[in-house]
């Protein structure tokens, strides 16, 4: 046991130089490598951030864009829609004057030629009366000579 313990002795006395060796080299690399390795992981990080921020943005941005577009177009179809009905309505309003215009003198022809007809139907009846007239004359003179020529014998 006492030849483990002096191995195990000179083994830590050899280990010395090691530990001191690693001490400075870890110290060294705290001092000259981690500072300059951490400011280059924040800056990374900040860009990585940043443009994170900055495609945020830009995607705001361009929602803010797509929604008034939108409602642009909106706008723009309600406005053609709005035209396209006061057309419409102009339209109906002409068909409407012009079938009121139709109807206006279709009834004025309906009165005209109910008018002609009464006159025609009026001049009718004295002509037929006047026929009438005549032809009686004629059956009553036709009638009475024989009756006449007769009586007077």
């Amino acid at each position: 046991m006492g030849q483990i313990k002096k191995q195990i002795g000179e083994l830590l006395i050899s280990a010395i130089p090691t530990m001191i060796g690693l001490l400075i080299v870890w110290t060294g690399y705290r001092y000259i490598v981690h500072g300059k390795l951490q400011k280059v992981l924040a800056q990374r990080h900040e860009l990585t951030e940043g443009a994170i921020r900055r495609a945020q943005q830009e995607i705001a941005t361009a929602e803010a864009r797509t929604a008034e577009y939108e409602q642009r177009v909106r706008e723009a179809r309600a406005q053609i829609y709005q035209t396209q009905q006061a057309f419409r309505q102009r339209v109906m309003d002409q068909r409407q004057a012009a079938l009121a215009q139709a109807r206006q003198q279709a009834m004025e022809m309906v009165k005209n030629a109910r008018a002609a007809l009464e006159k025609d139907t009026l001049a009718a009846k004295a002509s037929l009366e006047q026929q009438a007239n005549a032809l009686a004359d004629q059956v009553i003179a036709t009638v009475l000579r024989p009756a006449a020529a007769a009586g007077g014998r």
